[in-house]
């Protein structure tokens, strides 16, 4: 069965985000009104009108089988919420609608995975709206509505562009945008040296020399703007850092950091981009990134919204997604068997206020003394900006740029 790949799905942000976002001023959220469904003799089209550009995520779960699509920055009218739709056709069932997150709607179809040859999500404007087309396989065994000459028709409809990502259009790919200008953030500086290993070794100079080989491999080898917020070894505080990247009108963020764990064993590469998680391990290590904010505990409720109303989300794991799988190959090649320890959605300061995807990247653990030797090296330091820099083209490729 060909498929769309899914996108990942988002966090539950709780209760406790529904109330921020509910005393809000301002609602950014766009209220979607209308659902609309019908089977055709070739194929369902489901279509959720929505009229004001929005972000959006698509994929796909087993028991029971069903397609599902999340509109980010979203509110369903009450008279939409948790409504079905039943479908007469044998591979699918029903269409719902409910409210999954205070700034999320989920769409979901009810299907039969082993009925269905293809299924296809796409934006159409003017005004925005949101398209599903699912396509059964008939009994023969091809699509159904096959031409007479037995060849299947693709479920792409024609005049689109290509799916430049596996997760859906972002706000980024529906207005065909790309990339000049990257800000680079070496990790902490001047008297914050962030992590020390055994040796002495200060993550605050690894950190610095990775973006500095970063940012020649974007200038010298892509032709791309790299700003870095720091150049030398000062201290830049953590709410000043997309600041600067909002100040240079920035296209992407990436913060360089090197990790550290209590377990000395564990070592890997892990990068994050900003969400609310429910994972204690990565809430340590932001408890543990977060240290010299100069934040206060009154100032947590602006700070809970500008997290939930990121709308960069998508684009930032897209970007953490690429990043994460081009420095553990790189690295690999003078560290076999480095872990990839994944991409994960976490509420780090360094991250809040950046109108444009941002990532945190930690290369490696200092606490792991196989890691700290490999840290001390040039080489390694250069694979590292070099499996950055992998990633960060692989994600402008993405975008139909590169």
């Amino acid at each position: 069965m060909k498929i769309a790949r899914p996108g990942s799905p988002l966090l539950l942000l709780g209760s406790l985000c529904a109330s921020l976002l509910g005393g809000a001023q301002t609602d950014p959220r766009a209220e979607i009104a209308n659902l609309r469904q019908h089977t055709h003799p070739a194929f369902t089209r489901i279509v959720l009108d929505i009229g004001t550009l929005r972000e959006y995520t698509s994929g796909e779960l087993r028991d029971p089988d069903r397609v599902y699509v999340d509109v980010l920055q979203a509110k369903l009218n009450p008279i939409l919420q948790n409504q079905s739709y039943p479908c007469q056709a044998g591979y699918i069932s029903q269409v719902r609608i409910s409210q999954k997150t205070p700034s999320t709607v989920r769409v979901v179809a009810d299907v039969d995975f082993a009925k269905v040859l293809s299924y296809r999500v796409y934006p159409l404007f003017d005004p925005f709206r949101l398209v599903i087309d699912i396509h059964p396989v008939d009994r023969a065994g091809v699509h159904g509505g096959a031409d007479p000459s037995g060849n299947i028709p693709s479920a792409k409809p024609s005049g689109l562009p290509p799916d430049p990502a596996p997760s859906g259009y972002s706000m980024a790919r529906q207005l065909g945008l790309g990339v000049r200008t990257i800000v680079i953030d070496p990790g902490h500086g001047g008297p914050k040296p962030g992590t020390i290993g055994k040796s002495g070794l200060q993550e605050k100079t690894i950190n610095l020399d990775v973006a500095l080989a970063l940012q020649k491999l974007l200038r010298d080898k892509a032709g791309l703007e790299a700003v870095l917020t720091r150049e030398t070894d000062i201290d830049v505080p953590l709410e000043n850092r997309t600041v600067i990247a909002n100040q240079k009108r920035a296209d992407l963020f990436v913060s360089i950091h090197t990790n550290a764990h209590r377990d000395r064993n564990r070592g890997g590469v892990e990068s994050f981009y900003l969400n609310i998680s429910p994972d204690p391990e990565v809430n340590r290590l932001a408890a543990l990134e977060n240290a010299t904010s100069t934040k206060n505990i009154g100032e947590m409720k602006g700070i809970i919204q500008k997290i939930v109303q990121n709308s960069k989300i998508q684009e930032s794991r897209d970007l953490a997604d690429k990043i994460q799988r081009n420095l553990v190959k790189s690295l690999a090649k003078d560290l076999p068997g480095i872990q990839s320890l994944g991409v994960k959605g976490g509420p780090f300061w360094v991250l809040i206020g950046g109108e444009m995807p941002s990532v945190l990247v930690e290369i490696s653990h200092l606490s792991n003394a196989r890691e700290e030797e490999k840290l001390k090296t040039r080489k390694y330091r250069e694979l590292a900006a070099e499996g950055i820099y992998d990633g960060i083209m692989e994600y402008i490729r993405s975008l139909g740029k590169g």
